[in-house]
């Protein structure tokens, strides 16, 4: 059998884009489970969503959202602090760039090797890296909620913290009046997870259970398609909560029968493929994905930080 690519390195192919509008002045890009972004139009300014790995990806998404509008950007909103999320930011030239308390402090403690790591493991993504003048800084945070006034009679953006996840500075974006919910990556439709940063149980419970009680009528995860109505906004929701059970539950069934990480990821796949296989960066991400649980379930708290070698080191370890 041939022995995978590391990650995505071999994943080279340019994403079919699609811009949505989602309610007046509301838009989202996603991109086959590439990083999905979006922005919110307020009376004279917007509030963009995510800032892509490159200020040369972001100028082109920003070409594509000025189709629509030519409001200049006040706020750019960052879900957490991945590399892949916030090293495009400054293609925006945003008066404001918000972010949790926490994903500051993630920032300065593993930014630089999180770009690292990101861009070696998702090249593809990383267009135009030499275009990255530095680590994204957020110049705004905020601890549990943050409301922004859109102006006129576009009502507000409810910018919240819902508990650890995904990382443990994951952010949301809620719009009451239109019921719209950009969810970053604590959920994901029809997108693997990626959890090598992440608070597994804690995501699976309330995390999770904030999240969906928003009621969001349409939903915005971090990679895969909008999910629009309530039926699939739940449906996205309980996939993500469903993908980190069994998780859990294997990995947590691996170290109990004092087995190694190599058996607990060869259990967690087996229990994963056939429902989840064939969605985006599943093998990507299911490696680090299990190492991270590997720890938690062990008592390691938070996570170990990744760096480009330590990546490689992981995957050759649980590759056949």
């Amino acid at each position: 059998m041939a022995r995978k690519s590391f990650a995505s390195s071999a994943d080279l192919g340019e994403k079919v884009r699609t811009l949505e509008v989602l309610a007046d002045g509301v838009y989202a890009l996603t991109a086959e489970g590439d990083p999905n972004i979006g922005a919110v139009e307020g009376e004279d300014f917007l509030v963009c969503f995510e800032a892509l790995a490159t200020p040369v990806a972001a100028r082109e998404w920003l070409a594509e959202l000025r189709k629509y509008t030519d409001k200049p950007v006040r706020y750019l909103v960052l879900s957490h602090y991945h590399a892949v999320r916030v090293l495009g930011a400054s293609a925006f030239d945003a008066e404001v760039i918000v972010a949790h308390e926490n994903t500051r402090a993630l920032v300065a403690e593993r930014g630089k090797q999180d770009w690292e790591s990101e861009f070696g493991r998702m090249p593809r993504l990383a267009k135009g890296a030499d275009s990255v003048p530095g680590l994204t800084w957020p110049t705004l945070t905020f601890s549990d909620r943050l409301t922004i006034d859109l102006g006129g009679d576009r009502g507000d953006l409810v910018l919240e913290y819902c508990g650890r996840g995904h990382t443990e500075g994951d952010l949301v974006a809620w719009l009451p009046r239109q019921k719209i919910l950009f969810a970053g990556d604590l959920v994901e439709a029809e997108a693997a997870l990626y959890t090598g940063d992440a608070f597994h149980r804690e995501w699976a419970t309330s995390t999770l259970d904030r999240v969906q009680a928003f009621g969001a009528e349409q939903l915005i995860g971090g990679r895969g398609a909008v999910s629009s109505g309530q039926d699939a906004v739940n449906a996205a929701i309980e996939q993500t909560r469903h993908f980190l059970d069994v998780m859990i539950r294997e990995v947590g069934a691996a170290q109990q029968a004092g087995g190694t990480l190599k058996d607990a990821f060869t259990r967690t796949h087996a229990a994963l493929v056939d429902r989840y296989g064939h969605w985006p960066i599943f093998e990507h991400c299911l490696p680090f994905d299990v190492s991270r649980l590997w720890d938690e379930l062990s008592g390691i708290e938070r996570p170990v930080i990744w760096t480009a070698a330590r990546d490689r080191a992981v995957w050759d370890q649980l590759q056949d």
